[in-house]
């Protein structure tokens, strides 16, 4: 079917579209419950397509004393406002806020096919928009906004084109993820447990190495408490937000999960990227990048060193960002990391135990960089498979 035979429909015609809820937050007992609860804050750096819980939960009365719905499985969520845009799959039941417009297909409908529509149509959804305060599509201009609809089978083979690609970025990211995961479990049996392997490549503290007191307690014998300032300088990014584009040539690292785009840059190297505010996240980059204020670039002295000092940062950010009498404080300064003691070994044997670091780090900037790669050739295709550019070969 060629694309001028798509139907001319409505989104109103791709199945129910059902809006969220919001149980009072005074009363205790409509919270705490076992129904997931999506708000758009969930989805913000969200990097999959699916969905299945949100950062808080709702119970069966906080449901009945709201406007929100259980949504089936495969139902399509997307942000309506603050901020319009964003979209998810639901992988069970669950239910959302107001902020969103949701889409539960029917049969002549694929779901993962209107879930790369809406992402193809945010721009004109965004454009017809309104409200005072914040932008909002209504839920009578969304189940109006004209769409053109090929077939289910054509639907099935646009969207599995593009899934192919969403496929490989959400391995490569579950990956990530358990890169991470495992080599925090090694950093904490290393560097703060002193389980590294001693020259018989036994745990070197269980096996009795030797312990000596330093300022943070019992240290092995030949290791040093360190403040984390004398193996990289702190620098503070000087960019505003309004320096991102679209289709920029570098990274641009603010205090967001989000990474995004610009035009220039002002550093290179291997840097950790420490948020100052926020939910004070790290990151790590290799290349030419820039970085907002409030961003913080730390590239060490030594670059062998900087998968080690990255996993440092990640397991002892709860402790930089902690207010000295232990309360959580609202912005880190470059003193609270530069001052940051830890306790390491000379550089020799740091350079040593920090090669698996190192490679571990490699290996998930290598995954994040595949991921640049094929997020640009999905978004690449997803307008010209959208608007018939691109005809997907039908077997008759």
């Amino acid at each position: 079917m060629s694309y001028n035979d798509w139907s001319d429909l409505k989104i109103s015609s791709l199945g129910e579209i059902v809006s969220g809820g919001t149980p009072s937050t005074k009363i205790d007992d409509y919270w705490d419950g076992n129904i997931s609860w999506i708000t758009p804050k969930d989805l913000s750096g969200y990097n999959d397509r699916f969905i299945s819980r949100g950062e808080r939960m709702i119970s069966n009365k906080g449901l009945n004393n709201s406007s929100a719905r259980i949504l089936p499985k495969g139902s399509v969520l997307f942000s309506s406002r603050a901020p319009i845009g964003y979209v998810a799959i639901a992988s069970n039941e669950l239910t959302t806020n107001q902020g969103f417009k949701s889409i539960v297909p029917n049969s002549d409908n694929y779901n993962l096919f209107i879930y790369y529509l809406l992402r193809y149509k945010t721009n004109d959804i965004k454009n017809i928009a309104g409200g005072s305060t914040f932008s909002e599509i209504s839920g009578s201009a969304f189940k109006n906004i004209d769409i053109k609809v090929p077939g289910l089978h054509e639907q099935k083979l646009i969207a599995n084109i593009l899934s192919s690609l969403d496929d490989k970025i959400e391995l490569n990211n579950k990956i990530n993820k358990n890169l991470e995961e495992l080599t925090q479990t090694l950093y904490k049996q290393w560097f703060v447990d002193f389980e590294f392997p001693n020259e018989d490549g036994e745990p070197y503290k269980s096996s009795g190495g030797e312990m000596v007191e330093s300022e943070l307690g019992l240290i092995p014998k030949g290791w040093f408490v360190k403040e984390q300032g004398e193996y990289f300088p702190v620098i503070t990014g000087k960019k505003n937000a309004n320096i991102a584009t679209s289709d920029g040539k570098y990274k641009f690292f603010t205090c967001s999960q989000e990474v995004y785009l610009t035009d220039n840059y002002s550093f290179e190297g291997d840097a950790i990227l420490v948020a100052g505010n926020g939910d004070f996240n790290v990151k790590y980059y290799s290349g030419k990048f820039e970085a907002y204020q409030r961003t913080y670039v730390l590239i060490p002295h030594n670059k062998k060193l900087s998968g080690i000092l990255y996993f440092a940062i990640q397991h002892n950010l709860n402790d930089i960002t902690s207010g000295s009498r232990g309360s959580v404080i609202s912005f880190i300064t470059k003193g609270h990391i530069e001052n940051f003691k830890v306790v390491f070994p000379n550089t020799t044997k740091l350079e040593k135990l920090g090669n698996i670091f190192k490679n571990i780090l490699i290996s998930i900037a290598n995954n994040n960089e595949e991921n640049d790669r094929l997020s640009k050739l999905r978004d690449e295709l997803l307008p010209k498979l959208m608007n018939g550019e691109i005809e997907v070969p039908i077997e008759e």
